[in-house]
């Protein structure tokens, strides 16, 4: 009796612990995507050689489940070293499908994503960078043909595939691969279909590409429109993508500005969706001020709404209310800016503090470079050759590591978290994870700045010891 009891209690802990096992494995499923793709350190996974083999057999069984077989994926990269590595690994993965892949090598991601767009033959881009981050880590973007940002759907579905691989059986069908030598060539010529020649001429202009995928036709662009353009970080050698440059450092574009007695500059990020503006006296402009830039243009001064974040600047939301605008404020993410525009027929703008910038009209995602064109049209037509904006609310932002993500809206985090809000004079505390990197962000809009940091630093302390890092 007691040994049928015993074995009875056996067999429920083992029931049990397959369940929790389950529910486990579920969570991670949950959060192989970002809110920029897919971003590891190159080494950890899923960025091991066979980790990205996996991935590429997920991606690509999703594909043709998606588009049917023979799908068109064309794919690009950024600068950094791994880049080679990465391709190869995932390469290896996608062609067990019958699938046609298209190298453009190093680009933009916004190139991927208006080559995709704008080729009905191309069913989806994938591109393999970390934008912003270090050399060191690496990330998948992937875009689907007719809507830009992948929906949640297809995120889950390939995170299934790649948590439940299937071996392939008929190795007669397998992928093919081509190259696409003049893709960024066609890129440049759609981009310059929106604007007059030559309207650039007499300026001078920094551009600072972070030593990533726009040093190869940023300045060719500004040039052709007539500016005298002077490059900073243009030169990738693998390791130097956003080293002290670009959008991450855009004070060192400033002080190229500064030296050069130049009219404007622009600091890009390592893949070139996002900028960051800088005035004649080398006094930068954010995602926030450039989306008031912008809408002294003529062709946005019509929108309703201005789509923006729960990090958009409080004092940029007074601003575009007294210009008459509303603002909707989305989770932070440019896809989910993208998303709420696609959703509204007359909403054609929308951006982050961090220099993602989505002009409707033009492509659902950013492309700095676009970005940056448009505002100095913007910039000359309303004579704001000082980059004037709004009266900024002080604005604290704490990062602290983690270990582990868990939902802030359990105890004793959502508790912590609403005594150091109560403690606020006027103004909002937002408490989020990274989507990119292992780190707790704390920011705490007030207009007592000290009182800001004070209470920014002891609630991201109280959490971070709550988290067990």
């Amino acid at each position: 009796m007691k040994a049928s009891r015993l074995a009875l209690l056996l067999l429920s802990c083992s029931l049990y612990t397959v369940k929790i096992d389950s529910i486990v494995k579920q969570k991670m499923r949950k959060n192989m995507f970002g809110t920029d793709g897919i971003r590891a350190t190159v080494g950890t996974a899923p960025f091991t050689a066979l980790d990205l083999y996996t991935l590429g057999t997920a991606i690509g069984k999703w594909a043709v489940e998606t588009y049917g077989e023979d799908a068109t994926i064309l794919i690009g990269h950024d600068t950094r070293l791994s880049c080679s590595f990465v391709k190869s690994s995932l390469k290896s993965g996608l062609l067990t499908y019958p699938i046609c892949l298209i190298d453009g090598g190093v680009m933009p991601t916004p190139a991927v994503m208006q080559l995709t767009l704008k080729h009905d033959n191309i069913a989806c881009g994938l591109v393999i960078s970390a934008s912003h981050n270090p050399f060191q880590d690496n990330g998948i973007k992937i875009i689907d043909g007719t809507r830009g940002k992948l929906s949640a759907l297809d995120e889950q579905n390939i995170t299934h595939n790649f948590h439940a691989p299937e071996n392939k059986k008929d190795y007669a069908q397998l992928g093919e691969e081509q190259y696409w030598k003049d893709a960024l060539d066609i890129y440049c010529d759609y981009m310059s279909s929106f604007f007059e020649p030559n309207f650039l001429q007499g300026k001078t202009i920094v551009l600072d590409c972070a030593n990533g995928a726009t040093h190869n036709c940023a300045i060719r662009l500004f040039e052709q429109f007539g500016a005298t353009v002077i490059p900073f970080a243009c030169a990738p050698n693998g390791k130097n993508i956003n080293e002290q440059c670009g959008a991450v450092h855009p004070e060192q574009c400033a002080k190229q500005v500064i030296k050069h007695n130049a009219d404007a500059g622009f600091a890009f990020d390592g893949d070139g969706d996002r900028v960051m503006a800088i005035n004649k006296h080398g006094e930068v402009r954010d995602g926030d001020d450039v989306l008031a830039l912008l809408l002294d243009h003529p062709i946005y001064k019509q929108t309703p709404t201005v789509v923006g974040t729960i990090m958009t600047n409080k004092g940029l939301q007074n601003w575009i209310e007294q210009k008459g605008y509303a603002l909707h404020r989305t989770p932070v993410g440019d896809k989910y800016i993208a998303r709420t525009l696609q959703e509204k027929d007359d909403w054609v703008i929308g951006g982050e503090q961090s220099g993602h910038t989505i002009l409707y009209d033009y492509l659902p995602s950013g492309d700095g470079i676009f970005t940056a064109l448009r505002t100095m049209e913007a910039i000359i037509h309303s004579n704001n050759n000082e980059m004037h904006t709004f009266t900024r609310f002080p604005q604290v932002l704490v990062n602290v590591p983690i270990k582990e993500k868990k939902d802030l809206t359990l105890e004793p985090f959502a508790s912590i978290i609403k005594q150091n809000e109560q403690q606020l004079s006027n103004g909002r505390l937002v408490v989020r994870f990274s989507g990119t990197e292992s780190k707790l962000r704390v920011m705490i809009e007030n207009d007592d700045k000290k009182q800001a940091h004070e209470i920014a630093q002891h609630c991201a302390q109280e959490l971070q010891k709550a988290l067990g890092v």
